[in-house]
């Protein structure tokens, strides 16, 4: 495996361990919800950010790999600042 790809994959999945306790902090939040909507909100979010991550991993070019690492970058900047 390329030096490159383990160095996205592992951006990416920093970056997406922050939005997948984002998605958890918000389910948590919403009014009248309960445990079982956190930990499927954690579920579906780390589904998502696997899939994404074997793909950038094993499949995606360089170009994708790296618009999809930025995109993350900047979603988290957003959510994390955002007040």
């Amino acid at each position: 495996m390329e030096t490159w790809r383990i160095v996205a994959t592992s951006s990416f999945l920093l970056g997406g361990l922050v939005m997948v306790l984002v998605a958890m902090a918000v389910a948590r939040d919403r009014k009248g919800a309960m445990r079982s909507q956190v930990w499927r909100a954690a579920g579906i979010g780390a589904l998502a950010v696997a899939v994404v991550a074997v793909l950038i991993a094993y499949a995606l070019p360089s170009v994708v790999a790296w618009g999809v690492v930025a995109a993350t970058a900047i979603g988290v900047a957003f959510v994390t600042m955002w007040d």
